[in-house]
């Protein structure tokens, strides 16, 4: 935390709208000239979503989503990068570097955004519009509140830092109670909303807004079970009339034509150059599939096949459930195990449309419409409310082309139902080990999912998928416990 924490002098920016991932010089960043200008401060606020978009290519798949019933790895982990494999095996170590480097880029993050916060209240600087400034004072402290959500979630209390500090402060900086975090989560989002409701003739397509804080604040207050107050922001984004469902499911996960209408917030990725662009058909593809699925036979993939889909996901989905062909696309040819069968892959993320090599330009959804409908469903029926929630599933039920009336009367059938909707609508967009946990379902449900593992892949690890309450909560780093002194979490 000490290298993080430090104040940034030299800061990879971006800019928005159609100049959002362009990167800002770096010749020009110091502490002589930066901070002046308006244009500069909207440049810092756009430096606060690189960390995000950093580790959302990189690092957050593999504890969101490859970690959970979702995902596995097509081929044996001990030829390609076992530090993924062991993740998704629960075979969890402090000195994994996916959990380094996405603890790193967290607090990158909060840090870019501790500075833009702390320079927007310094005196003498002028804009030419005050809703700039409240557009990018939201912008920081929604990004801050995420970082937190992500990190808390993870790692359970973590250092809470919500000023500049130096690296010599920042050794000092123990552990908060999770308590803590998320309390000030819900302070930033609280005011991040505030903040946005007064910048909306500044918002731009790609930036987050108050609807995407008020989102964020429902999941938050449904993850602290905290129903009414989870209510009231979801309808907040749902009365807003400023969001839809898409009637055709494929047309969100099109990078030729990004969509905004459903996608309430997301990463935004261009194929504009390599720091910008993601990789994610690359690293899903079948290994064995080459240029067939990536539609590039001329970047090696040998060590891609991961977020393979399992048999649980795919199972969970019902007979004409049209998500399934756009979540999950198939290959046929060699397997791990030189059988030639068809193979699952992720079918949202696309193949480059127009760069000749791995630069992929498809969106990341942080949050949607669906997702927002699904969370009020669920807030709804855990106040009791079961028959106010069923309209809110049957909206994302019907756009499934699953118009059958739902017949769960329950609070108990219409909560699994919620869940089985959330695994098959959102899945490989980083929610499903979050939902687990959140539910109380972990142990249970990555038990079941293990044994079967276990018996279908001979190629796994002694001890995988041994599920402990302690492998609820990621190790904090090595680096971090040694460093700073940090206590680390029980079992690692």
């Amino acid at each position: 935390m000490k290298k993080i924490l430090s104040i940034l002098t030299l800061l990879a920016l971006t800019s928005c709208s159609d100049k959002f991932l362009e990167i800002f010089p770096q010749d020009s960043l110091n502490e002589g000239n930066f901070y002046q200008t308006e244009t500069e401060f909207v440049l810092l606020a756009n430096g606060c979503y690189v960390p995000m978009r950093n580790y959302e290519k990189n690092q957050h798949w593999v504890l969101a989503e490859l970690i959970s019933d979702n995902g596995s790895k097509q081929n044996n982990i001990r030829t390609g990068e076992a530090s993924r494999g062991v993740i998704d095996q629960f075979i969890l170590g402090s000195d994994n570097v996916a959990y380094e480097a996405f603890w790193d880029q967290s607090y990158n993050g909060i840090t870019r955004c501790n500075k833009l916060l702390s320079e927007l209240g310094r005196e003498g600087v002028v804009f030419s519009k005050e809703s700039l400034r409240d557009r990018s004072a939201g912008e920081a402290l929604f990004l801050r509140a995420v970082y937190y959500f992500n990190l808390v979630r993870q790692f359970g209390g973590v250092p809470l830092v919500t000023t500049p500090v130096t690296s010599q402060e920042a050794v000092g900086i123990k552990r908060s109670t999770e308590e803590q975090i998320y309390a000030q989560i819900v302070k930033d989002l609280t005011e991040s909303i505030a903040r946005f409701a007064k910048a909306r003739d500044v918002a731009e397509t790609g930036r987050a807004n108050e609807w995407a804080a008020q989102g964020m604040l429902g999941k938050v207050q449904l993850t602290l079970k905290k129903y009414p107050e989870a209510q009231q922001a979801l309808s907040a984004v749902i009365n807003s009339g400023k969001y839809q469902l898409l009637a055709n499911y494929a047309d969100v996960f099109n990078p030729a034509q990004k969509d905004y209408k459903e996608t309430i917030f997301a990463m935004q990725y261009s194929e504009a150059s390599g720091e910008v662009a993601n990789q994610f058909i690359f690293l899903f593809a079948p290994h064995t599939s080459g240029g067939a699925v990536t539609l590039r036979p001329n970047i090696n993939i040998v060590n891609a096949g991961w977020n393979q889909p399992t048999d649980d996901l795919i199972n969970a989905f019902e007979p004409g459930d049209a998500r399934k062909p756009v979540s999950i696309g198939y290959w046929t040819g060699l397997d791990w195990d030189n059988q030639v069968r068809p193979i699952p892959y992720p079918n949202k993320y696309k193949p480059p449309i127009a760069a000749p090599d791995n630069r992929a330009g498809d969106n990341f959804p942080i949050l949607r419409y669906s997702d927002v409908l699904l969370l009020m469903a669920e807030v709804l029926n855990e106040q009791g409310k079961t028959g106010e929630a069923i309209p809110f599933v049957q909206q994302v039920r019907n756009r499934a082309k699953l118009t059958t009336p739902i017949t769960a009367t329950s609070k108990l059938a219409l909560q699994d139902l919620i869940a089985k909707e959330r695994q098959v609508e959102l899945c490989f967009e980083n929610h499903r080990w979050y939902d687990l946990k959140r539910t109380g379902k972990a142990i249970e449900v990555m038990s079941a999912h293990g044994k079967r593992e276990v018996a279908l892949k001979p190629f796994l690890f002694d001890g995988a998928y041994t599920i402990t309450p302690n492998k609820l909560l990621a190790p904090i780093p090595a680096n971090e416990v040694l460093v700073n002194k940090l206590q680390q979490n029980p079992g690692y």
